[in-house]
């Protein structure tokens, strides 16, 4: 039997209508996070604006309105932002959201005296602290507990994922399921409730199952406002920003044309090429110049053509810088590989540099590429990989790409195997692709050309 004070904390669990000690210890690591970023954004402010107030109290008043301003736009852009595109994105879009509100502020609260070089230096600040804030407290304070309700087989292939690919933003608690047999397990679906008080998890993942129908039912029978249920596919695109295809069905794909999926018009995505690709052109015509002097000293044509497949299925001529030889392919179509022994010397430092490329630039103003996109696959696999990969075809619903989530994900596919890997990965493009994320990827395509060169 429970004691009076044990009674009392239910009543007051049923009063307020949740856990208070749960959502504490939930809300904590959260909370740090948040004041951590409100002090690192503070002082900058302070620092810089500060001294031109002859008050002390004017200082910091006018410190917290311009902090205000940048906290609610960091704010915004993590809650807009997709989480996989990494807290450097996230930092970036919030800034520059910041950076107009604070303009603003200059322009219309009299008595700021803040010129141009004085809210760039500010932004500047404000950009590199969060983002080293927020990748610190991230992998230190907060990091989400996942109660994985299923195998613990499925568990551990989900821990697994999560440290490759989910940027340590998650930690898998346990497994929790009614397969018999399974004893690495913590529990059973009887014991959820106990399980949950115990272990504190902040998002618990349904894997397909009975287990998983029972343990639904019993969230919904007590719900806990402060714990989120996901399900498998979801969690993937939510954590490690691709979409598994061994659990996919076909009404995942209702979601890209969904009422509620973002707008991302056709002229918005084609004035986005337009620009960028006569930008870019404009820029590396000297390099091209050398390069194609470089080609025409080697024998064969400078630039290579080669039949693609496109959007809707439509073929069309792909344009590169030649990296191999001649006879590289003999009349035989052959997948491409990472240390590919058919490319010259000359070829491999194009290929690492990705500058074998820019010719593409010209289909992407023809209109048969797009900047960022899935690769463009030959015609000659299509038949091979769309029998062996699920939904492989359904990448061909948008323009393919020079550059693209997968190809900043993964490395050359050169089997069917790589091919369902890249193709997960096209998936979550396919299903979140917006200008911000056409932006974030080409900002990630020119940091890789540094960080992993050949990528």
């Amino acid at each position: 039997m429970g004691t009076r004070a044990d009674d009392g904390v239910i009543r007051a669990r049923r009063w307020w209508g949740f856990d208070l000690a749960a959502a504490a210890g939930a809300a904590d690591p959260r909370l740090r996070t948040a004041a951590g970023r409100a002090v690192l954004v503070w002082v900058p402010c302070f620092v810089l604006i500060g001294p031109r107030f002859a008050s002390p109290a004017l200082a910091i008043g006018a410190a917290s309105l311009l902090s205000a301003v940048w906290l609610v736009s960091l704010r915004s852009a993590f809650d807009a932002v997709h989480l996989t595109l990494g807290e450097p994105v996230r930092c970036a879009v919030g800034t520059a959201m910041g950076l107009v509100g604070v303009s603003a502020v200059a322009l219309w609260i009299p008595g700021m005296g803040m010129d141009l070089t004085t809210i760039l230096a500010l932004g500047a600040a404000v950009f590199a602290l969060t983002t080293t804030w927020e990748v610190v407290a991230r992998r230190v304070v907060g990091r989400r507990r996942v109660l994985v309700v299923g195998t613990s087989s499925r568990a551990e292939e989900v821990a697994a994922a999560v440290e490759l690919e989910g940027h340590a933003y998650f930690t898998v608690v346990g497994a929790v399921g009614d397969e018999p047999g399974d004893a690495a397990r913590i529990g059973t679906v009887d014991e959820l409730s106990r399980i949950i008080d115990l272990q504190r998890p902040d998002l618990i993942l349904l894997t397909d199952g009975e287990s998983s129908t029972k343990a639904l039912d019993r969230l919904l029978a007590v719900p806990r406002s402060s714990i989120k249920v996901i399900g498998l596919a979801h969690f993937f695109d939510h954590a490690c920003g691709r979409i598994p295809l061994e659990d996919l069905k076909a009404s995942w794909f209702m979601s890209v044309i969904h009422v509620w999926q973002r707008p991302y018009s056709r002229f918005a995505k084609r004035t986005f090429d337009v620009v960028s690709a006569s930008v870019v052109l404009l820029l590396a015509a000297p390099f091209m110049l050398v390069i194609a002097g470089l080609i025409r000293l080697t024998s064969g044509p400078v630039v290579y053509r080669q039949t693609r497949v496109g959007e809707g299925g439509l073929q069309f001529t792909m344009h590169k810088f030649r990296t191999m030889r001649v006879d590289a392919e003999d009349g035989l179509p052959i997948f491409a590989q990472k240390q590919d022994p058919r490319v010259t010397r000359l070829g491999r430092l194009l290929r690492r540099t990705h500058a074998d490329e820019l010719p593409q630039l010209w289909d992407v103003l023809k209109g048969d590429m797009s900047v960022v996109g899935p690769r463009p696959e030959r015609p000659e696999f299509i038949p091979m990989l769309e029998e062996a990969v699920p939904f492989f075809t359904r990448r061909l619903l948008v323009k393919p790409g020079i550059t693209g989530w997968a190809q900043l994900r993964h490395d050359y596919a050169s089997d069917c195997e790589g091919a369902a890997e890249k193709l997960s990965y096209d998936l979550w493009y396919l299903r979140h692709r917006t200008l911000a994320v056409d932006l974030a990827i080409c900002a990630k395509t020119f940091a890789s050309l540094f960080v992993r060169p050949g990528r």
